[in-house]
């Protein structure tokens, strides 16, 4: 009597580190197909987020999943050939900054097709990387939405998460910002405003240079000018603001 074939193992956990990327990638798949919902990618448009390469995975189950897969610049390459919003997602928070090339930078962003992968990829993964100033002074003219997007919410997380970059390449970034803050497309002039806000808010002197840029753009004739720089004065000349950022020293920096 033949011996029946032994079946594999069922995989029960992300971090098995006996499987490909590739297997870890059709794994986190279908763990979030089983945590996806219908009201959770019904309300996906309410934020301005398209669902049509998207499953309805919260946020929250993302970081789950994520933590369970653990850092992997393997894993989150197979996780973005997936196409998959949520798989994308994952892919950024997986991702190892030191291992990510400016070439697979470039070719991320070509993918960007809404806001949430464009930020998540810039916050959690690509201002930790050696190439973000870099990309920031490539992308900030593109043609491209959410490709131009992307230099300023690039600019925005390096406020946050460079802490030795030198108050310089903030003092550049808002001509970066300043030239861009005519372009009327929503998620531009979105991302330009909070990337004006958040170098306003590194310390007193780059509040001091981004209220001197704000104040101009507030009395441009151009419109979404106007409207970059005077939603942005209403946080950046606030007294609350000048007070807790009083003493906080300027950074020369590398």
């Amino acid at each position: 009597m033949p011996t029946a074939k032994k079946r594999p193992a069922k995989r029960t956990s992300a971090s098995d580190s006996s499987l490909t990327p590739a297997d870890t990638a059709k794994y986190a798949l279908g763990w979030l197909e089983r945590h996806a919902t219908k009201a959770t990618r019904d309300g996906m448009a309410r934020y301005g987020v398209p669902s049509d390469n998207a499953l309805g995975v919260t946020m929250a189950n993302m970081k789950v999943l994520a933590k369970e897969i653990g850092p992997s610049h393997e894993v989150a390459a197979a996780l973005w050939d997936l196409k998959v919003y949520e798989a994308r997602m994952v892919a950024a928070l997986v991702d190892e900054p030191a291992r990510v090339t400016a070439t697979q930078m470039d070719r991320w962003a070509k993918d960007f097709d809404n806001w949430g992968i464009c930020d998540t990829a810039c916050f959690a993964l690509f201002d930790r990387t050696p190439h973000a100033w870099k990309k920031v002074a490539q992308w900030r003219d593109r043609r491209e939405e959410f490709v131009r997007r992307a230099a300023f919410a690039l600019l925005w997380g390096l406020t946050v998460h460079d802490k030795q970059a030198a108050d310089a390449a903030f003092v550049d970034g808002l001509r970066y910002i300043e030239k861009a803050a005519t372009d009327e497309r929503h998620f531009v002039k979105k991302a330009v405003n909070m990337a004006l806000r958040a170098v306003g808010k590194r310390n007193h002197a780059l509040n001091t240079a981004a209220v001197t840029v704000a104040r101009r753009l507030a009395d441009s004739d151009d419109e979404t000018a106007g409207w970059v720089g005077r939603d942005a004065l209403r946080e950046l000349a606030s007294p609350a603001l000048s007070r807790r950022l009083a003493g906080r020293p300027a950074t020369k920096g590398r």
